[in-house]
């Protein structure tokens, strides 16, 4: 990993690029992802299943694109006992937290002759994207599908990309124990498409949610509008403070689970500590020999990756609300105190015990997280996320005279003269 000190040269221009790591993506990438929107949103099934099979080597029949309710039943069979154990045990502690953010109020303001009322609805399909190219990962089938259950969705619909030996059961059991509703086999941005147009075989979607590669997160942001979306995700990122008193051995795992999802994700350790600095490198050089993934982890390390050495914590602090992190571990004596100064982090993890992993998995709060610098104004998947809300609005005709007046005077001044009318005919009569 590169070491950057405070005040020297290097260090700025680091920091420069980090801050500016949401820069868009080639426009070559982004003609070849138009392209097969388009060619998705004008041949349905047939263009589907043509870049599933240049795209995934899969060939599949129409009849073949959504999993039957058997082969799902058929994968709780093939999870180990205790795997199953700990997909339930996630699975509950994931549903009651979401159920606990659930809000439940209605906002109502009553006045003489008005009633104001906001109500709460919640989205009608939603579509889920489970990646499924470096690694299977149930854990974002859980933390998508179940606050979306959790918040009324009526119908819950994934898609994930076939392969040869067939879909993770992991991933089966998982969108069973969430409450999906049905799952096909397809992925890319052909997926993506197929969600937002629909096709013969995958209706059309609400808002679609989960995270993808580049190809993927460039077609979310191009299909925005004729559907939601829940962000734009980027590589995977974790930015550790250490006042230089937690085992190394803890500071360069955490480094190191990172940099192994992806060569693009970004970790990066803050600290005052220079000899502490040093322990970290040698630490991760020391865990990485024995890493399956070694390759991918070490090209993120070596090329995104980095250790600031910087004056003190309230420094440290400052840096990482201008990276506003996916995920920030304070690994300090006292993280409570250090966390009220964190403005922008799209989670928090709090003292040496606390790994980001805990909250991959079973801690509860969402896995799902802004990314590319988005903490500054996102965050995490809720249930909020898969709700509307709808304004009610009633006036009397007494209650509609009073306001007459200032009515005509906004639309004087707007030049509407239609709006005042509408109130003004009612008067009238």
């Amino acid at each position: 990993m590169r070491v950057f000190r405070s005040g020297e040269k290097g260090f700025d221009r680091y920091l420069s690029e980090v801050e500016s790591r949401i820069a868009g993506d080639p426009l070559r990438l982004e003609g070849e992802v138009r392209s097969i929107l388009r060619d998705v949103k004008k041949r349905g099934d047939m263009a589907l299943l043509q870049y599933t099979e240049r795209f995934d080597r899969v060939r599949l029949l129409p009849l073949q694109l959504e999993l039957k309710r058997e082969e799902v039943k058929e994968a709780h069979r093939r999870i180990p006992l205790d795997f199953m154990k700990t997909l339930k045990k996630a699975s509950h502690r994931i549903r009651t937290f979401h159920e606990l953010s659930k809000k439940r109020w209605v906002v109502k303001w009553i006045e003489e002759g008005i009633r104001i009322e906001q109500i709460v609805k919640p989205l009608e399909r939603v579509g889920i994207y489970v990646p499924g190219g470096k690694a299977s990962y149930p854990s974002t089938v859980l933390m998508a599908a179940i606050p979306a259950k959790v918040a009324g969705v009526k119908e819950i619909i994934i898609t994930t990309p076939p392969h040869a030996e067939g879909i993770s059961p992991a991933v089966l059991v998982a969108a069973d124990l969430a409450g999906v509703d049905r799952i096909f086999r397809a992925g890319g941005v052909q997926a993506i498409g197929a969600l937002t147009y629909g096709t013969e075989s995958i209706p059309k979607v609400d808002k679609i949610v989960g995270p993808g590669n580049r190809y993927v997160a460039i077609a979310k942001r191009l299909v925005y509008g004729a559907v939601d979306l829940d962000m734009v995700a980027g590589p995977s990122e974790i930015v550790i403070i250490s006042d230089g008193k937690t085992p190394p051995a803890f500071v360069a795992a955490d480094l190191i689970s990172q940099a192994e999802h992806d060569e693009r994700a970004l970790s990066i350790l803050i600290t005052p500590s220079e000899s502490f600095a040093r322990k970290v490198e040698e630490e991760v050089r020391r865990q990485l020999l024995t890493l399956k993934r070694e390759k991918i982890a070490s090209k993120s390390l070596r090329q995104r990756g980095a250790i600031l050495i910087v004056k003190d914590l309230p420094q440290a602090i400052e840096l990482a609300n201008r990276i506003a992190p996916e995920h920030l571990e304070l690994s300090v004596e006292n993280p409570l105190r250090l966390a009220r100064s964190v403005k922008h982090a799209g989670a928090v993890f709090l003292g040496p015990h606390t790994p980001e992993a805990i909250g991959d998995y079973l801690a509860g709060p969402n896995h799902i997280l802004p990314t590319a610098g988005t903490a500054r104004y996102a965050s995490a998947l809720s249930v909020e996320d898969f709700q509307k809300k709808i304004n009610l609005i009633q006036f009397s005709e007494k209650a509609l005279k009073r306001f007459e007046g200032d009515v005509k005077r906004f639309t004087e001044w707007e030049g509407l003269e239609g709006h005042y009318r509408s109130v003004r005919v009612r008067i009238k009569r």
